[in-house]
């Protein structure tokens, strides 16, 4: 229901703008986010956005260089990522929350994954 793409190999400084394409259903009343999973770590919380687009939250790695938006017409989720450097490759899934017009702040919120796509960024 939830389709990652946009990933791929960028240098450090680089940009990419990972998009997630939902289908089957709208999700335009839930949250959504964006995580990621680098080898060996565990799968963490990049990017918040809430049901109505007006809310987002970061982690403190991205702040200032990712921007999360959505097009709830469009059932589309958007992660554009500048001044990319190399701690940021890790394999980057789309979710969506449970539960509607919540915003939830921990993995366990999001009943909705995509399959993810790999971001490299080398130095």
């Amino acid at each position: 229901q939830l389709v990652e793409s946009g990933g791929g190999l960028v240098q450090a400084g680089g940009s990419l703008r990972l998009s997630c394409a939902a289908s089957g259903r709208t999700f335009s009343t839930n949250a959504l986010g964006w995580f990621r999973q680098a080898p060996g770590k565990e799968r963490a919380l990049v990017a918040t956005i809430n049901w109505s687009g007006t809310g987002t939250d970061y982690a403190d790695s991205v702040k200032g260089r990712f921007t999360i938006s959505r097009d709830n017409v469009k059932n589309t989720l958007y992660l554009q990522m500048d001044s990319l450097k190399p701690e940021d490759t890790a394999v980057y899934y789309c979710a969506a929350s449970g539960r509607p017009y919540r915003t939830p702040t921990t993995r366990a919120g999001y009943d909705y994954w995509g399959q993810g796509t790999q971001v490299t960024v080398s130095s």
